[in-house]
């Protein structure tokens, strides 16, 4: 079993918080670190996949609001034919 030493719990931890997306002042106040380039740069480890996952994630978010667009109905702006005179 390899020697992991507790502190190395709050780079996974930090890591962990990032990639499920949690805001990082509030990652930098929890972890107790008064600059966030401690937090973000030291302690939070993400890599070439965890970029990757998020361009699908925002691919995904753009397709699914282009589709919310499609099924919105829009007014039609009126047009004389849409008025008879009575």
């Amino acid at each position: 079993m390899p020697n992991i030493m507790p502190h190395v719990c709050r780079h996974t931890y930090c890591s962990n918080m990032a990639r499920a997306g949690m805001n990082p002042k509030t990652l930098q106040y929890l972890m107790g670190h008064s600059d966030i380039s401690i937090t973000m740069n030291t302690y939070t480890h993400l890599g070439l996949d965890d970029a990757k996952d998020e361009m699908i994630r925002l691919k995904e978010l753009e397709e699914a609001r282009r589709e919310l667009e499609k099924t919105t109905e829009k007014p039609k702006p009126a047009t004389q034919n849409m008025f008879r005179a009575v």
